[in-house]
């Protein structure tokens, strides 16, 4: 067994559940696998899968900022909000200027409220939103701020207009391309989406499900690759023990704190993960990792 992440290059028409199966059986029985963000069946691209013990930190990669190349499909809307649901065509629809689809896209860029689509995996009233929506029901899905980076047009021949979106997490790219054409009056869905970045990992790293068992634990990635940025800090066995008992600890010797950073992550003596800490006058441990065959604290 080996714990950590994993980059897979989703394909199309597969769930991400489809996918964690899949994975399941790469690994020994019982192995825990969790994946850090739904994409949608449509959609293709990078799903990081967390195994063993790196399903703690699926938080972490779940907060990474994500890139995403999209068709948008102006002049007509759809009941997914994208091209697996039940298209309705705008026969009328005026094609908007370049000058128009700019302005439009500005206008979504930055914090903004985002409705999600009714057909998501978020929950109302402890049901999934898309269950809901599949069985005709109003789906009274509140607006939730996201943060979308950057929308850049890369060609534009109407209908369609490419786009590639760097956002942080809870975008929806289906609700940016129904918003664009509610915004230029003629309607818009997402043709075809494919999330190219999370964080640090890229499609080129992932890996198809058609590998083999030996090459997807070739290609695990250590699990401090979650924690891409934090800083890593070193401390002795005997701190270790006294992190694993929940107490603070202090800083090693000639190590301090760089400058708004509430977070690091704790190595061992032999530079394995021991968790996350949270800097507090010391180091109080936020989330300890078992060490091997035992449970895991904190």
């Amino acid at each position: 067994m080996r714990d950590g992440l994993l980059v897979i290059d989703k394909p199309g028409g597969r769930t991400s559940r489809d996918v964690l199966n899949h994975v399941q059986r790469w690994f020994p029985r019982k192995t825990k696998i969790g994946h850090t963000g739904t994409l949608d069946p449509l959609a293709t691209g990078v799903l990081v899968v967390c195994i063993g013990a790196a399903t703690r930190l699926a938080d972490f990669v779940q907060a990474m900022e994500k890139s995403y190349a999209s068709r948008f499909r102006l002049g007509a809307t759809s009941t997914t909000d994208d091209a697996d649901g039940t298209i309705r065509v705008n026969e009328s629809a005026v094609p908007p200027s370049r000058e128009a689809i700019d302005a439009a896209l500005g206008s979504l860029v930055g914090t903004i409220e985002q409705f999600p689509p009714a057909f998501s995996a978020l929950k109302v009233d402890g049901r999934r939103a898309h269950d809901l929506a599949r069985r005709g029901a109003d789906v009274p899905l509140a607006p939730r701020a996201v943060t979308i980076h950057a929308i850049r047009v890369q060609s534009y021949e109407w209908p369609f207009l490419e786009v590639e979106i760097d956002c942080g997490k809870g975008t929806y790219v289906r609700s940016i391309a129904r918003d664009l054409g509610a915004k230029l009056g003629v309607g818009g869905m997402v043709q075809t989406l494919r999330r190219t970045r999370v964080g640090p990992f890229t499609a080129e790293q992932g890996i198809g499900l058609e590998a083999t068992p030996e090459g997807a634990f070739a290609k695990v990635l250590p699990m401090t690759a979650a924690l891409a940025g934090m800083p890593l800090v070193g401390i002795s066995a005997a701190a270790e023990e006294r992190l694993r008992r929940g107490q603070v600890i202090a800083y090693p010797d000639g190590w301090t704190p760089p400058e708004h950073v509430e977070e690091v992550a704790v190595l061992d003596e032999r530079g394995e993960l021991i968790g996350v800490g949270e800097i507090d006058r010391g180091i109080r441990p936020r989330i300890v990792l078992a060490k091997a065959g035992k449970s895991a604290r904190g």
